[in-house]
């Protein structure tokens, strides 16, 4: 019995034992076992031909390749460990690409192969389904692009410059999510399938083989985007696409010599279409006498009713620009008199008030001759840009709502406003003051507003705005924080409405504040509803403002900035955008900071913990006590004693090139670090 004993325990040790080893082995492999990412960047490698040895790097050490963000791997971009995407262009490669390989990587979502030397058909990228940037300008592939090729979430494909033919795919016209598409520069013919997407902000198909009719969906795009298609006619190229010919009955046709017999049903068609015909005529008078009384309005200025929204547009050709302003000019005049008119229309009138003559003394009947255009509306007013005989250029802008002070109380502020000099403000020039509104004028800047470049502009501005450069552009804001709070110490908010939009970028990167001081022109209730500082917590809660509601704007643009997201604070509505403060503090206090940075300079070498210096910065900003809040003061040193570490080398390994030569006149390709992080550049978020 003992030994039978003794045989029944074995099996049970021995089975233990395995159980034990099996959990064992279980565990094992991310401890010890190879990188999954090494085995398929190592598999990728050997597809290639590589005679630069460009991918030297590419070698097993018995390390991750990505340690969080960071990777010494070439053309590797990663993303809290995972490789995301490969950035591999104008290295020199050729040879097979071993799209399996790319399989084996769980969160790969672009890659770049643009300007090397692949050819022939097009690989079968379609088995990665979850890729979102394709960019294969500037090489050498050929034959035909199947249909139904391209994956439901691709956002951006890149195609240029190769030697593609038949036709355009028209899945293409069908993917919910592109948003560039770029085919110029092949041999694409046909007609151009139907592109019903809203979401497409880039398009180029010139110099292919390209016929018949642009379609509808492509109206908004620049007629350069379809040059180089002899056979492509539509409004962009100002040529008509004629009718299908229809080929004449023979006449000795039997059945066409019988007399037509008439049907009730085919009576009713004409009768219904007719009707329908006619009431297509009656909207389309409609709308025209609509758009011609909306003319009228805009070129009137003092006849508007200041309540409803200006349209924004431009107006066209410059006698009709010159005409507007020059009618505006009377509407002020005679909005002085009520609505009676007599022969001195130009009495009391009045001129520009200058309050900085850095750019020339402006006058106000030259100002209402100059070609005028429409930059935008803003909650206090609209914009305009006008080029003065001299060829100064500035922006006008219509403020509503500001009669806080009277005439001579607005004059002292406006003075005290064209006094200020630093090289981050933007100083006003002139203004004119009307009851009803007051004209501001200050000096025009190219660049734009940061906000544009940050949301909008996809271009080699936007490629330009890494890490050192953003950086800058903080270091130069809190600079002119710091100087409108010295200087106009005795505001409630010296600033008022800090954020983006009212940060423009001289051609250095050299941030310059505008839109400042108004906290003691405009209505309060319209500054609650319109300035930003007010909506700090302590003011949405206990309608407390103070200079700390500065501070917490300045920590919105600092999030902006790092996060690249468009924050929903901006808007009035609270629908869309990004609530950057919630996301921000909730990420650091689940120490995830690193998934907030904005792609484009997340990779960027040996800056991480600069960023998350920063980071933090802006997060105390925007802290909800204002009593826990720095100051600006505070702020400002914080934000000083952030370096940059200028990398010596290796920039392009994280970042994308920009290219030139043909492939791209629009936009850059580092934009497609957006695709994973699901960046979207409309306004409306």
């Amino acid at each position: 019995m003992a030994a039978v004993r003794i045989l029944r325990k074995r099996p049970s040790s021995s089975s233990s034992l395995f159980f034990q080893f099996l959990i064992f082995f279980l565990l094992l492999p991310p401890l010890i076992l190879s990188d999954s990412n090494t085995d398929a960047l190592l598999k990728l490698k050997a597809s290639f031909s590589d005679p630069k040895n460009s991918l030297e790097t590419w070698k097993d050490d018995g390390k991750p390749i990505c340690d969080g963000t960071k990777t010494s791997w070439a053309g590797v971009v990663c993303i809290d460990g995972f490789v995301t995407g490969l950035h591999l262009g104008q290295m020199g490669l050729s040879g097979k690409i071993d799209v399996e390989a790319l399989r084996e990587l769980p969160g790969f979502r672009t890659l770049l192969l643009e300007k090397n030397e692949f050819s022939g058909a097009i690989p079968d990228f379609s088995r990665l389904v979850a890729l979102r940037g394709l960019f294969l300008a500037g090489n050498k592939f050929s034959g035909e692009v199947p249909d139904g090729y391209f994956g439901k979430y691709l956002r951006l494909l890149w195609l240029s410059g190769n030697a593609f033919t038949g036709k355009i795919p028209t899945s293409l016209g069908t993917l919910p999510h592109l948003t560039e598409l770029h085919l110029e520069n092949n041999q694409f013919s046909g007609a151009i399938p139907p592109f019903t997407q809203s979401t497409l902000k880039s398009i180029d198909l010139s110099n292919n083989k390209l016929e018949g009719e642009i379609p509808a969906g492509l109206s908004k795009f620049d007629k350069k985007f379809f040059a180089g298609n002899a056979g492509l006619c539509g409004k962009q190229l100002g040529t008509e696409c004629k009718s299908p010919v229809e080929p004449e009955s023979p006449s000795d046709d039997p059945m066409m010599m019988a007399p037509p017999q008439e049907n009730p049903e085919s009576k009713k068609l004409v009768a219904a279409t007719i009707v329908l015909i006619t009431m297509l005529l009656l909207l389309v008078i409609a709308a025209i006498l609509v758009m011609k009384k909306r003319k009228e309005d805009f070129d009137v200025l003092g006849r508007e009713n200041l309540d409803e929204p200006l349209d924004v547009q431009v107006a066209q050709g410059g006698s009709n620009r010159s005409r507007g302003m020059e009618s505006s000019r009377k509407g002020m005049d005679s909005s002085r008199k009520g609505s009676s008119h007599n022969n001195n229309k130009n009495a009391g009138m009045g001129d520009l008030v200058m309050v900085n003559e850095e750019r020339g003394i402006l006058r106000l009947p030259d100002l209402m001759k100059a070609a005028a255009e429409v930059l935008g509306n803003g909650s206090l007013g609209s914009a305009y840009k006008a080029v003065m005989s001299s060829g100064v250029a500035v922006v006008v802008k219509r403020m509503r709502e500001m009669n806080k002070l009277g005439k001579d109380g607005f004059d002292m502020e406006m003075r005290n406003l064209g006094r200020l000099r630093h090289r981050n403000i933007l100083t006003p020039l002139a203004y004119h003051y009307r009851k009803e509104e007051k004209l501001l004028i200050c000096e025009y800047v190219p660049k734009g507003s940061l906000l544009y470049l940050l949301h909008g502009d996809r271009g080699p501005c936007h490629a330009e705005l890494d890490w050192p450069a953003r950086l800058k552009i903080v270091q130069g804001i809190a600079r002119g924080m710091g100087f409108l709070h010295t200087e106009l110490a005795s505001c409630s908010i010296p600033h008022g409405n800090l954020k983006s939009s009212n940060i423009l970028l001289a051609s250095d990167y050299e941030p310059l504040l505008a839109d400042y001081g108004y906290i003691q022109l405009v209505n309060t209730p319209q500054a609650a509803q319109a300035m930003l500082a007010y909506k700090a917590p302590e003011s949405l809660q206990y309608r407390h403002v103070s200079p700390k509601c500065d501070v917490y704007c300045l920590g919105i643009v600092i999030l902006e900035i790092l996060t690249g997201k468009f924050p929903s604070q901006y808007l009035n509505n609270g629908k869309g955008g990004t609530d950057v403060v919630q996301w921000v503090l909730s990420a650091i206090a689940e120490k995830r900071e690193a998934e907030l940075f904005d792609p484009e300079i997340s990779g960027s070498k040996n800056a991480h913990s600069e960023m998350e210096r920063l980071l933090h910065i802006g997060a105390d900003c925007v802290e909800p006590n204002p009593e826990q809040r720095p100051d600006m003061k505070e702020a400002i040193r914080r934000i000083e004693e952030v370096q940059v570490e200028r990398l010596a080398d290796g920039a392009a390994i994280q970042q994308a090139p920009t290219l030139k030569d043909g492939y791209a006149d629009q936009t850059s390709t580092s934009h497609a670090l957006d695709v994973f992080e699901g960046n979207n550049v409309d306004l409306s978020r």
